[in-house]
Formats: structure tokens, sequence, C-alpha cells
């Protein structure tokens, strides 16, 4: 039976070498140090809510159970998730490139009451490669040439019987690689696929508000930071009033993080009051400029929902984008209660046992995740394609 290596190789009419590598999953063999746009330094320079005389933690124990009276805040729940497989090296001028595949699954779900939590339609699962660009040998329209590709591997016949198409062929950049700890061209790879991935979460978020489901009532609680790369944006003008609009009803929770990146504005470590917050508290918000997109600024803090051994396990950070005239004055207080109020009341139940970062778990964000990855297709069925 063909495979999807010989395609790529006899559609490459000899542009480059295949060896016929080991294939593997990365998540199975190693975790890699993908090197990504957000992950810099966050320096705070000044307030990020309207409560400018808040200066330690504040605690939302009372309030969050006073919410629970209420519907909860968030609605509707995002999350993005990637697997990534090394599938072979093609050499090309004197140097080896790794072929990157990938199954990408992003979705949102819809909690309509305690009882009942699904999936919307809004669903994207997707397979992708990527590929190394010097193989467009041309150079002349390199997205016009892998498309060209996919066309050409969609249409053979092994896959059609599987009912299975890849929805892009990406390519990374294959120029000489600068010496700092973890650029390789795998990472770079990899990272072309965490950008398709992060591109089809902006999407579906587009969706659901084109169809008028977020208002103030209905918030989305998407998973991960709200910190998008401008990477293939020609109008940022446009990318900075899509992301205002698209994002007034949305809030970012990232499970991990660095606290060392966290400054405060005497450019002085955070980590050790993160560390000490209590349970229940909540961080002073602080106003963060976009390192990606100009004007756009966010007001962020850190929450802790539980409390562990470990300092920065059960501690949250969350991230909202700042609207026109909340750049001047910062996010209303009480917003930002509201919001950690309603975070702190979807702490339970928990995944204990089903996920290492339970004690950083939101768990209808688990039940979103748990849902997407149920649609891989398995490592084994997926690397015998290749």
């Amino acid at each position: 039976m063909k495979k999807v290596i010989q395609c790529l190789e006899n559609d490459l009419d000899g542009a480059g070498i295949f060896y016929k590598s080991f294939k593997y999953c990365h998540d199975e063999i190693r975790i890699p140090g993908v090197v990504y746009d957000n992950d810099k330094e966050i320096t705070v320079a000044e307030h990020g809510e309207t409560d400018k005389g808040l200066k330690t933690s504040k605690s939302l124990e009372k309030k969050s159970k006073k919410h629970k009276e209420y519907p909860p805040l968030f609605k509707y729940f995002l999350d993005g998730s990637r697997r990534t497989y090394k599938i072979d090296d093609v050499a090309y001028d004197n140097r080896i490139y790794p072929i990157i595949a990938g199954q990408i699954g992003v979705g949102s779900c819809i909690r309509r009451n305690p009882d009942i939590f699904k999936a919307t339609k809004y669903l994207e699962n997707n397979l992708v490669l990527s590929l190394p660009r010097c193989l467009d040998t041309d150079g002349k329209d390199a997205r016009a040439f892998f498309d060209k590709l996919k066309n050409n591997l969609n249409n053979q016949e092994f896959l059609k019987k599987k009912n299975l198409y890849f929805s892009k062929i990406l390519d990374y950049d294959t120029e000489l690689l600068k010496k700092k700890e973890g650029e390789n061209y795998e990472n770079r790879g990899i990272a072309k696929i965490q950008d398709e991935m992060v591109d089809l979460e902006k999407k579906i978020v587009e969706k659901l508000v084109k169809a008028d489901l977020l208002n103030q009532n209905n918030y989305l609680l998407k998973d991960g930071s709200l910190e998008y790369s401008e990477k293939g944006v020609t109008d940022k003008s446009y990318l900075l009033s899509v992301l205002k609009n698209n994002y007034r009803c949305v809030v970012g929770v990232s499970k991990s993080f660095d606290p060392e990146l966290f400054k405060d504005a005497r450019g002085k470590s955070n980590a050790k009051s993160i560390a000490e917050l209590e349970i229940f508290h909540r961080t002073p918000a602080y106003m963060m400029k976009s390192g990606i997109i100009k004007d756009v600024s966010f007001s962020i803090w850190y929450l802790r929902i539980r409390k562990t051994q470990n300092p920065f396990e059960g501690v949250l950070k969350i991230e909202k984008i700042l609207l026109d005239q909340e750049i001047e004055s910062g996010l209303n207080s009480d917003e930002v209660d509201t919001i950690s109020a309603n975070i702190i009341n979807e702490r339970n139940p928990t995944c204990y046992g089903k996920d290492n970062r339970w004690a950083n778990h939101i768990y209808p964000v688990y039940l979103t995740e748990s849902f997407i990855k149920s649609r891989y297709l398995s490592d084994i069925y997926f690397l015998n394609l290749f």
C-alpha cells in the first residue's frame, strides 16, 4: 500500500533525499523545548484595575460563595491541542531537515446547566504536515507550491478510502540556525503546527462572536494565554480591531507559567508573592503591554484555587484584553473580582488521578480537552500512514 512519504518523494521529484528515519510521537519520546513568541518577560508598568490602592493579595472566598447563588459567568469553554510526530528526514543542499506531522484538535463546549455539558458545532480536527521551505526550489510562491503538494496528496486513493485528508502542508524556515538554546529545525517545524492550532482557536472565537453567543452574562473561558502572534498578518490594524471586538467576553487561564518572567515595576521578580498566595486570594491586577501586537494591553493577575505542597500548584494566571477606555483606567476591579470568584467556583469537581496538572485544572476545561483528544487517530494508526 502506498504511504504519505512515498507520495511526497514522487511529487518532489528528487528535490530532496528521504532517509526513511525512525518514526515516533514527540509526546511519547520527549517533550522538545519549543520556542514560542509569547515566552517573553512580563514587566508590570502600572495597575491593570481601577482599585489603585490594592497593594497586597485579596480574598475572594466570601464573594465566590455569594456567586453560587447566581448562574455561572462562564458558559463556553475553549481548548486547543496538538500532537506532533517526527516521520522522516530529508536532505537538501548538504543539510538534513526533519519532516513533522501533526494532529490538531480545537473545539468549544457549552454548559447549559450543571447537568448538560456538550460540544458545540464549532470543532476542528485537522491533519497537517510541516516541511522545510527549501523544498520549494523555485522559491517564487511557497504557499502555492505546498498547497499543490497537499492537493496531490489528498487525491491519493489510500487516503480517500480511509476518509482522511490533510488540511495544510505548512513550511518552516530553513535559514541557518541561530546559536541559542532550543533552536533546531525540529522545533521550528513543531512551532508552525502550534501556530496553526492558535489560528484555529481564533477562528472558533470569531464564530462564537458572529453567532452572538458571547455577552456579559455568557463568557468564554479559554485554556491558555490570550496573547497571539501576528505572524503572517499584513493588516495589523485589522488584527487589532478583530481582537478587541472578539475578546470582549473572553478570559484566558494559564495552568502553567514561568513565575520568574513576571517582574514588578522595579524589574524585580514577583515569584515570591505568587508562591505565598493564600487559598482563594488573588494578586492585584497589573497592566501588561503586548510584546507581540502593538496597542494591545492586558489585565493580568494570579489566583490560587487550591492549596498544595508545591508553591505554584493550584495557582492560575488570568488574562483579559483591555478595551480602549480600560487602557486608561484599568479593568473594573468588580469585574476582576467577579471573574476570580467564578473561577474559584469552577475548582470542583477535580480531575485528580486523571491528569498530573489536576491542581491547576478547571474541570470544564479538562472535559473540553479530553473530548478534543478523544477524536485523535491513535498514534499507531497515524504513523502507519507514513
